[in-house]
């Protein structure tokens, strides 16, 4: 990897793989990572996970599809009380039982690691926030707080493009190619973005992070499918809820948001105009999750 030269780096940027001199100068929006652990969940899968923070209460983070504890972790960076960050099954260092999976099988993993961490709020990112609904339909009252950001389906299926990018990142990842992963990987940073040093140290970091670990084949069938048969369901959960959608993302399409938000009976929907909110919209994202968390 140290003599990878894709895409090219910006004026000034780094040239080089690797730490020292020319290593990337900012890691935004990613944090390093930090040394996690493997924890064994009563359903028999050991999953990694990362505790920060002290005290009450306790939320427990649940990541999006070919994402992790990195990626997750800038969500809860003025959230009091004790985090748990966790990878799901087939991310990271969690194991990867024999699949294929649905979204109950990512609900357990859910449930598990909040049980184990006494966690009394969730925040769910897009897979995240589908194993959290799926959650709830089993356990409407099991969270007193939750927070849904950008939703990608419900009770119909994804769309097309939405497929084809989860399919296009797993086989990326398959193929050990860096150049492929990178292709894929850098559809996720907005265009202005993806040619400065912040979306070279970005980009740098998933492929590190993929090519490492990599996914799962378990994973492969989840673009397919939905975890509800009927969003109504949720009608039972009486939890305050926050839903944050976008419009213009086609990976998380604004109806979803307002439909999950219109099925929550105490939920608040907010929408942003343009994609790349962890890029552009990073301070007003933060004190907006922290704001309705913490109050």
């Amino acid at each position: 990897m140290r003599g990878f030269r894709w895409p090219p780096p910006p004026d000034g940027g780094p040239r080089t793989w690797g730490p020292g001199p020319g290593g990337p100068r900012t890691g935004r929006p990613a944090l390093p990572e930090p040394e996690t652990e493997l924890v064994t969940t009563p359903h028999g899968v050991r999953l990694e996970r990362l505790v920060t923070g002290t005290g009450d209460p306790v939320t427990v983070f649940a990541h999006g599809f070919g994402n992790g504890i990195a990626t997750t972790r800038p969500f809860g960076s003025g959230v009091t009380g004790r985090k748990v960050f966790f990878q799901f099954r087939g991310h990271g260092r969690s194991d990867a039982p024999a699949g294929p999976w649905n979204y109950l099988d990512l609900a357990r993993d859910l449930r598990a690691v909040a049980d184990l961490g006494g966690a009394s709020r969730a925040f769910g990112a897009s897979l995240g926030a589908g194993a959290l609904c799926r959650l709830l339909a089993e356990s409407p009252e099991r969270f007193e707080k939750l927070v849904f950001f950008l939703p990608a389906v419900l009770d119909q299926p994804r769309g097309p493009v939405a497929r084809e990018r989860v399919t296009d990142l797993l086989e990326a990842v398959e193929s050990g190619d860096a150049s492929a992963v990178a292709d894929v990987v850098s559809l996720e940073l907005p265009t202005a973005v993806r040619n400065t040093p912040a979306g070279w140290s970005y980009l740098r970091q998933r492929l590190d992070q993929l090519l490492r670990d990599g996914l799962a084949d378990g994973l492969a069938t989840l673009p397919e499918q939905t975890p509800l048969r009927d969003a109504t369901v949720l009608s039972a959960v009486t939890a305050p809820a926050l839903v944050i959608g976008c419009a213009g993302d086609d990976l998380h399409p604004v109806e979803v948001a307002e439909q999950l938000a219109a099925a929550l009976p105490q939920a608040t929907l907010h929408v942003y105009d343009r994609p790349g909110v962890l890029w552009t919209e990073r301070a007003d994202l933060r004190e907006r999750i922290s704001g309705f968390l913490n109050e």
